[in-house]
């Protein structure tokens, strides 16, 4: 968690803004493919795609 912490405080305190969508971009792909892994919602995502 501390890593997070680092890396919005380096944005923000870089004025890095264009950098959020692309964090935010990857988090939800890494939440999507935890979600997916083993439960029965994964013929529902692959249908996204």
């Amino acid at each position: 968690m501390n890593y997070l912490i680092e890396i919005l405080r380096f944005i923000f305190q870089r004025k890095k803004y264009w950098l959020l969508p692309i964090i935010i971009t990857l988090m939800l792909f890494g939440f999507l493919i935890i979600l997916t892994e083993g439960t029965a919602v994964a013929p529902f995502i692959y249908t996204i795609f």
